[in-house]
């Protein structure tokens, strides 16, 4: 099994597990990302963008899987995601390096899975 499926599998797997606790707060959140991510004034390829450089600065490994795989299905190209990388580097410092490693690997294996 792929990385990038185990990831995807192990995520819904416990979203269901969250979900299913009928935890209304938790409902909610997950309602809002849900929507803040749709279209609207800003296209969801820029949004998916944004959600990635925002992850990456907050060194969410999860969340820059996520994000990837969200860019990955908007046709985003490797030049955009390491412009990304760039912005998210020069916003986070140097502390950022080591997820950008993990996401280059995390991107490579999209783009050979493709």
């Amino acid at each position: 099994m792929s990385s990038i499926q185990e990831f995807n599998d192990y995520r819904t797997k416990m979203n269901e597990v969250i979900l299913g606790k009928e935890n209304l707060v938790l409902k909610r959140l997950f309602n809002l990302d849900t929507n803040t991510y749709a279209e609207g004034a800003l296209p969801v390829k820029t949004k998916e963008l944004l959600g990635l450089v925002a992850s990456m600065v907050l060194r969410c490994d999860d969340c820059i899987k996520y994000h990837l795989g969200k860019c990955h299905e908007q046709g985003c190209s490797t030049e955009e995601i390491y412009e990304v990388f760039a912005v998210a580097n020069i916003v986070g410092g140097t502390i950022v390096i080591p997820h950008t490693r993990r996401a280059a690997e995390y991107w490579e294996e999209l783009i050979k899975q493709s």
